[in-house]
């Protein structure tokens, strides 16, 4: 057998290319917006050449198309909110806050779809703001503007990308693609179109200077958006719940030692303690849903 038809290794491989992705956020010398540009645009490049190379047309009805647009829209939010967050608290905290979305999306089940939530989800929220407020301090106002600026786009971040997963969930509905490629693809695109007019109407540029910086773009949307994304999706239909969370929860996790390895975060005891509790606390919230995992970054 080769390794790479093993769904489980797919899994965690793309959840390990996409815990890369705020780092190259924090190595290129361009802007948050244009950043997330070149991540949609490359990435849909190659899930799209992917589509093309293995003869998948989209076939897609009008109705879905509607509402990839808006799940693209979502996208392209999720991104603005992330990569300011990561350029104001770094990847790891970033990160972890935006995988909050797996509480915003049990309070959007528990209010539009009447699903109640789980014991484990309403266990999880207090231990995730606990182990937050281990992290950042409980006194607010004694935090750099900066950095609560960084918290709240943080927290903008999971209810944006909450959005999008709901989006893609109600696209996925009456679908017969077992792997949703086609709709990545598209969302990717669509989203890439949006924050390119976002740049501009920023008076910002798509612009890329430095070679380095182009270097980091290509790994940013080939390895961790078009390969992680294809890695994980394609794996979604063979692994379990359990595996789907845990993978939800390898993500933050390598994110925040990427920041430590990479960017010398520093750590307190108590710091470290509450990234442990509120990773736990995601995995908990993220284990009645198994499509979560589609929610890695």
């Amino acid at each position: 057998m080769q390794p790479l038809s093993n769904p489980t290794l797919r899994l965690y491989i793309g959840a390990a290319l996409i815990s890369l992705s705020p780092v190259w956020v924090k190595l290129v010398d361009v802007s948050a917006t244009a950043s997330a540009f070149w991540r949609l645009a490359i990435g849909g490049v190659v899930i799209a050449a992917f589509l093309v190379v293995t003869r998948k047309r989209p076939e897609l009805s009008l109705r879905i198309w509607f509402v990839l647009v808006f799940a693209a829209l979502f996208l392209a939010a999720d991104l603005w909110f992330y990569h300011r967050s990561i350029q104001f608290i770094g990847p790891g905290l970033a990160t972890l806050l935006a995988n909050f979305q797996v509480f915003v999306l049990a309070a959007a089940g528990f209010v539009m779809l009447r699903e109640p939530p789980s014991a484990r989800q309403l266990i999880a929220i207090p231990l995730a703001l606990f182990g937050l407020a281990l992290i950042v301090g409980v006194d607010w106002n004694e935090l750099p503007a900066d950095y609560r600026r960084g918290i709240v786009f943080g927290f903008g971040a999971a209810v944006t990308y909450a959005g999008y997963l709901l989006a893609m969930r109600r696209s996925r509905r009456d679908s017969t693609n077992r792997v949703p490629s086609r709709e990545i693809a598209i969302v990717s695109l669509v989203g890439a179109a949006m924050l390119g007019m976002a740049t501009m109407a920023e008076g910002g540029s798509l612009a890329i200077g430095d070679p380095a910086d182009i270097g980091w773009l290509v790994c940013y949307g080939v390895l961790s958006h078009g390969c992680g994304m294809l890695f994980i999706t394609s794996s979604l239909p063979h692994v379990t719940t359990t595996q789907a969370g845990i993978a939800l929860l390898l993500q933050p996790t390598l994110s925040f030692v990427w920041d430590v390895v990479f960017f010398a975060r520093p750590m307190s005891l108590a710091e470290v303690a509450g990234a442990v509790i509120a990773l736990f606390a995601i995995y908990l919230g993220s284990r009645a849903r198994s499509d979560q995992a589609q929610g890695a970054r």
